[in-house]
């Protein structure tokens, strides 16, 4: 009943993301390439990821030579889309290729389709990754992908606005001293604060840190604490302490409205480091209501071993993932902070100015923890519409939630 229950939600997962679910039992092509399959080097690697912006001249992609060259090997790489990369996994049997990238929510949706080896049966030593990023590649006890590195969300602010408005930024400590500033801000001429409530798992991702801040549970997204989460976002909209804009959002637009000077505070993430460096901004951890800091999700790919015909692939292949997963390598490359802790101690030293968000990181809940699992993509698209239905005025917040939790439920009874 079980199993069958769990193809049920594999299949649900991945229509939604518009493909056909291919179940696999142990078997699958050579990844695409020739190799030596003793792992003892040599031969062809395939390497799928999610990154088509960065070319051959990348600092990703020398990561990827450097380790081919380290390990006497060639690796073809595959760039494509976030989505595309998913979608061509579940459609790629029996070809498979040895190394897949995706984002760490979707680890779960493959995994449940049979298509990811656990580290149980490629080798892959997990025992030196922290384990708050690590769980996001974990399902009912077993590991199905790793971290290249994390990304997290900070509260970046305007030293300049603020000091403009009257604000000491040492008295920002909760939800309603933060709220007390937006309004200071605001009556001084300036703009409060922007974030992203697009309707995309982007908006689900910055709601998250208020909605666990509050002490709210995804399982049950119509809870009082999750109202009052999603009341604050609702007020300060309908106050003009943050702009309508916030509903077609994403992080990357909401970033460009802070750069322009005009806003105190943005919620955005550590992958703006170097941005707000340049220009002055400082960042906070996030919080509550009752200012303790609050879990804002872990974002970054995941590193997986798809499933081989050819098991004894599976010895380079871990070689791979070990040589990216170092923090001199996949995750400087790619502007995250180590999943480990001798990766972290590495590039502290090389910028010590990252000890802010190797902190934050470290505090950090992968959106896929408490064993949900593939229930997750179906849980944040009804979170970020209730955002949006809020937002909008279209609906309450209580009603709004409301209608989310009922919809995320008969949907994950189906």
């Amino acid at each position: 009943m079980e199993s069958t229950r769990k193809a049920r939600i594999a299949g649900a997962a991945l229509a939604a993301l518009g493909v056909t679910a291919v179940v696999l039992t142990g078997c699958s092509g050579s990844g695409g390439g020739t190799s030596s399959s003793n792992g003892s080097g040599g031969g062809t690697y395939t390497l799928w990821d999610p990154y088509p912006d960065r070319d051959a001249t990348s600092t990703w992609a020398k990561a990827i030579d450097a380790c081919a060259s380290d390990l006497g090997i060639t690796i073809k790489r595959n760039a494509g889309n976030t989505g595309d990369t998913v979608k061509d996994l579940t459609t790629a049997a029996p070809n498979l290729p040895d190394i897949a990238m995706v984002d760490n929510p979707k680890v779960s949706t493959l995994a449940d389709a049979g298509l990811l080896t656990t580290t149980k049966e490629n080798g892959l030593d997990v025992s030196d990754i922290q384990a708050n990023i690590l769980t996001a590649g974990q399902i009912d006890g077993k590991t199905y992908g790793v971290p290249v590195g994390a990304n997290t969300l900070g509260l970046y602010y305007n030293p300049t606005v603020l000091s403009a408005a009257g604000v000491d930024i040492s008295s920002v400590k909760d939800w309603d001293s933060l709220t007390a500033a937006l309004k200071k801000v605001v009556a001084a001429g300036k703009k409060g604060i922007t974030f992203s409530a697009v309707g995309t798992e982007e908006g689900s991702f910055q709601f998250l840190p208020w909605f666990w801040g509050a002490g709210a549970d995804l399982t049950k997204l119509d809870s009082d604490k999750a109202v009052q989460a999603l009341t604050l976002w609702t007020d300060w909209v309908k106050q003009g302490l943050a702009p309508n804009s916030v509903l077609q959002n994403t992080q990357g637009t909401s970033w460009d409205e802070f750069k322009t000077g005009q806003f105190a505070f943005a919620e955005n993430g550590s992958w703006f480091k170097a941005d707000a460096d340049k220009a002055g901004y400082k960042v906070l951890q996030l919080f509550g209501p009752d200012g303790s800091a609050a879990p804002a999700p872990t974002g970054g790919e995941f590193i997986t071993i798809p499933v081989q015909k050819d098991t004894a692939r599976y010895a380079t292949s871990v070689k791979i993932v070990k040589c990216l997963t170092k923090g001199d390598a996949g995750a400087n490359a790619l502007g995250y902070i180590a999943p480990t802790k001798a990766g972290q101690d590495a590039q502290l030293k090389e910028d010590p100015t990252l000890q802010f968000w190797v902190t934050a990181v470290a505090a950090a809940k992968p959106r896929t923890a408490d064993n949900l699992g593939i229930k997750y993509g179906t849980i944040s698209e009804q979170l970020y519409t209730a955002v949006q239905n809020s937002l909008s005025g279209a609906s309450t917040p209580t009603d709004a939630l409301k209608k989310a939790q009922t919809d995320a439920q008969a949907a994950l009874n189906k």
